[in-house]
């Protein structure tokens, strides 16, 4: 009985020096860093390229006013802007089209002409187009004409869509693309 005693402690040592990874060369006491700290240690040692931190400062100057905007008027199908909206031909989607219209233009000023945000910069120029022909047909007076409501539609949909276009953009632009 006392040998099997022992036998099983002996099993449950070596066990416990696999299971916690340690092995006779540490001394006791001694602690033995984890594969991700040392991987953080060696990414926070390695300087962030200009363009990482570019694309991280235009990231967080979009998300901060995108997100109250976003929350505000929704995006996608849950935007006033949705061609599936009721509200698309009302002063609640000319809102919107224009809380978008001013972050695209928060995006190009914080681009600012660097190289790296060509998905952002296409998104920021296109919703802002977008923006001037939903504007200029007066979509959100509840136009009457047939022709005018149906030429609101495709403004209409690249607005509501904005917000989440312009945060694609960004993660594009942070991901090196």
């Amino acid at each position: 009985m006392k040998k099997h005693a022992l036998r099983a402690i002996a099993v449950l040592s070596v066990s416990t020096a696999v299971i916690t990874g340690c092995s006779g060369a540490h001394k006791e006491g001694s602690t033995r860093p984890s594969a991700t700290s040392a991987a953080r240690a060696q990414k926070s040692s390695q300087p962030e390229s200009p363009k990482a931190v570019a694309a991280e400062k235009v990231k967080n100057a979009l998300e901060a006013n995108m997100s109250a905007d976003e929350d505000k008027f929704g995006s996608g199908a849950s935007s006033p802007c949705s061609t599936s909206s009721a509200r698309m031909f009302t002063a609640e989607c000319g809102a919107a089209a224009r809380a978008t219209s001013d972050v695209a233009a928060l995006a190009l000023r914080e681009i600012n002409g660097r190289a790296g945000f060509t998905t952002l910069t296409s998104t920021a120029h296109k919703l802002q187009t977008a923006v001037r022909e939903y504007e200029r047909l007066g979509c959100a007076s509840g136009p009457a004409a047939a022709e005018t409501r149906r030429s609101c539609l495709p403004p209409a949909a690249v607005i509501a869509q904005g917000f989440q276009d312009l945060r694609d953009g960004a993660n594009l632009a942070l991901a090196g693309k």
